[in-house]
Parts: structure tokens; C-alpha cells; sequence
């Protein structure tokens, strides 16, 4: 019997267009215009098998988030609030909606690459969600999308995660979730200083979960000496000792260089390249299984390009 090709999933639902923080708001609803014009445009879309998204229920979302947190942020959203009273995520009425749905489709591509279907997947979401603890939104961010994957993927019998992040900022919610925790490991490179403000070197898990954190803060103006350096001498090692069963990515493309947000310098070609790098991981321990979830990003055109660099790696895995 011949073997079976298997594509990259791609979650890409309009829906997440109705969370709209308003007027002048760096996350806005173009970002997703942006990323899926440039996915049809380069014909990349061609490649991608589409994964269709869902709401995530309040099961799902309670395996990172807090009853407390998911009542308040529901109320405050629905009832017409601006931001949410725990920190510096705006929303609008329809927000809610918007972010089960980002959960539910994140979710709906780690069941694709876990049951085969997929040899790995990308999640074109919003509202963004790494700076979301179990208990807070901020940041943007309203549910932790990556982190809602990791514990989807352990709800499936997943041991060992390793979730990479390279946003420009430091994914303050992801670490807090799992900081001890030792069967998720959280690898973050990230400008220092900057905010949130948290990511120091320093900070490398507590109790069980002490040495299943890596922060690796960068000055402004750092990039691909610093970032590979960080990649190759930091996280290579830390992987091999780990042997993660799923690597997750954060994908923050407001580390390429001439992002608003950052003052990181990396290229599409440097994404490409550290996208084939954990390819390589994935293949070495994780029978090739990645899923990666955007985050941020707020150069419309940088942030297509960054994205259809990912992607084509990704696709050519």
C-alpha cells in the first residue's frame, strides 16, 4: 500500500475577526486579512488541509483557567466592558465568542497531528493568549491558547510537552500555568527588558517543575547570532534530556525586525530556518508532531511574511 501523504492543518476561521478591541488597537481584526490574503496569494493555501474550529467549552478551558477567572472574564465581557478588570486585555461583547473559538480550533488541530491525520498544524487565532495566567487576562489575552493545548494534549495520554516560544515578549501566563509542573517545559526567548516585565534568567520553575522553565531574555536590537545561540546552545540540550512527546509554539512574529511592539531584528528567512530546527526536534522525539499557535505580531505586512515563512517550513516537513 502506497503511503499516505499528510498535509499541514491549518486553522484559519474568520470568526476570530469579531473580537475587535476597537479603533487604533495594535491587535486588530487585519492581522487575520493580512496572514490568510498573504496564505492565499503565495498559493501556500493550496498545501494546508483546512482544520475547522469550535468553541471550546468551560471544561476545557477550566483545565488552565480558574471557575473565578472564566465567570468574571464572561460577565465583564458580555455585560459591555471595555477591558477586563484583572489587567490590560481589551474586548469588546463579542470577545468571548471570538476567544472559545481560537481555544476550540488550537484544540481541534492538536487532536488532528495526535490522531495522524496531520503532520503538524498551524493556528491562525485571536485574540492572542500567552500572557494570560489561570486567573488573569492581559496583554491582549483572554485564554491561554497554548496552554489549553498542552492540557488537551496530556487529557489525551501526551506525557511530556515542550512548548517554544518566541514572541518579543515574555509569555508571563504560559510559565505561571506551568511553573510547577515537570511534565510541560517552557522554553521563551523574549526582549528584556520589556513587558510584562518577567522572564528573567533566573526564573527556572519551582518545587517539581524547577528546571522545566527556560528564559532566555535578549537585549533590544538582538537577532538571529542571539536567538540561534539561545535555540542551539540552550534549548537543544534542555530538549534531549526533556524528550517532549508534542512540541507547541508560541508564535509571536513581533520579534521580526520592524515590529511596533519589539526592536528584535529576526527575518522570515531566520523563522524559517528556527521552524526547521524544531522540525528536526519534533523528528527526533515527537514523531515529527507540531503544533503552532500564533500570538503576536502588529506589522500587517511583516507579520504575512514572518507568518507564510513559518508555514512553508512547516509544509515541507
Amino acid at each position: 500500500m502506497a503511503e499516505r501523504f499528510l498535509h499541514t492543518g491549518l486553522v484559519a476561521d474568520p470568526i476570530c475577526k469579531i473580537h475587535d478591541a476597537g479603533w487604533g488597537h495594535p491587535e486588530t481584526p487585519s492581522r487575520y486579512d493580512a496572514v490568510f490574503r498573504a496564505l492565499c496569494t503565495t498559493g501556500l493555501i493550496e498545501h494546508l488541509e483546512k482544520i475547522p474550529a469550535r468553541p471550546a467549552i468551560e471544561s476545557e478551558l477550566m483545565r488552565a483557567h480558574t471557575r473565578d477567572y472564566l465567570a468574571l472574564a464572561r460577565r465583564e465581557i458580555e455585560g459591555g466592558a471595555t477591558t477586563l478588570s484583572t489587567g490590560d486585555a481589551d474586548v469588546c461583547p463579542k470577545s468571548w465568542s471570538a476567544a472559545q473559538y481560537a481555544v476550540g480550533g488550537c484544540l481541534n488541530a492538536v487532536d488532528a497531528v495526535m490522531d495522524g491525520r496531520m503532520k503538524n498544524a498551524f493556528c491562525l487565532v485571536r485574540p492572542p493568549g500567552h500572557h494570560a495566567t489561570a486567573s488573569r487576562g492581559m496583554g491582549f489575552c483572554i485564554f491561554n491558547n497554548v496552554a489549553l493545548a498542552a492540557r488537551h494534549a496530556q487529557a489525551r495520554g501526551v506525557h511530556r510537552v515542550l512548548i517554544v516560544d518566541w514572541d518579543v515578549h515574555h509569555g508571563n501566563g504560559t510559565q505561571d500555568i506551568f511553573y510547577e509542573d515537570p511534565s510541560v517545559f517552557y522554553f521563551s526567548i523574549h526582549q528584556w527588558p520589556l513587558y510584562p516585565n518577567t522572564g528573567a534568567a533566573e526564573e527556572t520553575g519551582r518545587g517539581r517543575g524547577v528546571g522545566t522553565t527556560l528564559n532566555c531574555p535578549l537585549p533590544a536590537g538582538a537577532g538571529r547570532a542571539e536567538v540561534f545561540a539561545a535555540f542551539e546552545k540552550q534549548l537543544l540540550p534542555a530538549a534531549t534530556l526533556f524528550r517532549p512527546e508534542l512540541i507547541l509554539i508560541s508564535a509571536g512574529f513581533d520579534s521580526r525586525i520592524d515590529d511596533p511592539l519589539g526592536a528584535f531584528t529576526l527575518t522570515d528567512d531566520d523563522f524559517a530556518d528556527l521552524t526547521r530546527l524544531l522540525i528536526n526536534l519534533a523528528n527526533q522525539h515527537a514523531a515529527g508532531r507540531i503544533v503552532s499557535i500564533l500570538e503576536g505580531g502588529y506589522s500587517p505586512a511583516g507579520l504575512a511574511a514572518a507568518t507564510c515563512a513559518h508555514v512553508q517550513a512547516l509544509s515541507e516537513a
